[in-house]
């Protein structure tokens, strides 16, 4: 895995991958800043997971949709303190305990953004069935 990033002005960057290229913007005006990539890389690492592991499992489900939102320490670094990573899809309620055991293996077995993340914050979930 590789990356390219280049200074483009100000706080703007461009940061190629696999000949795919996005803005990471300090100032957040012309694209997300690095430490709201973090939380989407979180979110789309653990998405992957939970989609995979439910197709496993023969749950039937729509409309994921996956929230991290964090705070950050007052002083530099300014680390996260801790993450919360909110899930909302539509399935039956009584799929509930199967779709928690799909959140709990991503996050604490397969999605390596998670495991770096916790090495620093505690990454905590809440699952909102629709």
């Amino acid at each position: 895995m590789k990356t390219t990033t280049t200074w483009k002005e100000k706080h703007r960057f461009e940061s190629r991958q696999d000949e795919k290229s996005f803005t990471i913007d300090g100032d957040r005006i012309h694209g997300p800043g690095p430490k709201s990539l973090l939380l989407s890389g979180l979110a789309g690492c653990s998405g992957i997971d939970v989609v995979d592991i439910l197709e496993k499992m023969r749950v039937e489900f729509s409309d994921l949709v996956i929230e991290a939102e964090s705070e950050q320490t007052e002083e530099h670094p300014k680390v996260f303190t801790d993450i919360l990573i909110t899930y909302h899809l539509k399935t039956d309620p009584a799929n509930e305990e199967k779709v928690r055991k799909a959140i709990e293996l991503s996050l604490e077995k397969y999605c390596g953004v998670a495991a770096m993340l916790k090495k620093n914050s505690p990454v905590r979930y809440e699952l909102v069935l629709e």
